[in-house]
């Protein structure tokens, strides 16, 4: 199979990242992203596994990938895939807003909804640890090859002026 790239980007910024996807190590996950680009969403900025940043958004694979090529340890630049259920991300600690589908805006259906959170790590010292679940494995499917000092950059300005109003988008490049 050929290599294939995609585009991380934080549009208000103006800022992006070239990512390999590591369809060696991944491919069910590759191929579920890769089949459902373009994806993006509001971003957010870690609390607890320290410098990523992420958007949540509705499930797309018709399947959701099994736990491949697993970490707990994320280094910069690593794109890593999580599945969550609304109750796993109720709580007010992770300070979504409260109609949020991460918030239990579904609680009315029969099942629980699924929320599918897109990571980008741009620094070093990464941990998946929560302090309302424990270990929290993600699964790492690509990987910046290029632009992750500019992208690192901007993502600590996410931290510090915040994020309202910014997008993180993940595209074909």
């Amino acid at each position: 199979m050929a290599e294939r790239f995609i585009e991380v980007s934080l549009d208000k910024r103006g800022v992006s990242c070239t990512a390999k996807l590591l369809d060696d190590r991944a491919p069910i996950t590759c191929e579920a992203v890769w089949n459902a680009l373009p994806l993006g969403g509001d971003v957010y900025h870690a609390k607890y596994a320290r410098n990523e940043i992420y958007a949540l958004i509705p499930p797309f694979a018709p399947e959701e990938p099994p736990l491949e090529n697993p970490t707990i340890t994320p280094i910069p630049g690593d794109l890593c895939y999580f599945t969550f259920t609304d109750t796993q991300l109720n709580t007010a600690s992770y300070g979504y807003e409260a109609a949020a589908e991460q918030r239990g805006a579904q609680a009315a259906h029969a099942t629980r909804s699924t929320v599918i959170d897109l990571a980008l790590f741009y620094e070093r010292n990464n941990l998946l640890i929560n302090g309302d679940a424990g270990w929290v494995p993600g699964i790492v499917w690509g990987a910046v090859v290029e632009g992750l000092d500019a992208m690192a950059e901007a993502c600590q300005d996410l931290w510090r002026a915040g994020a309202l109003g910014e997008t993180l988008n993940f595209r074909r490049a």
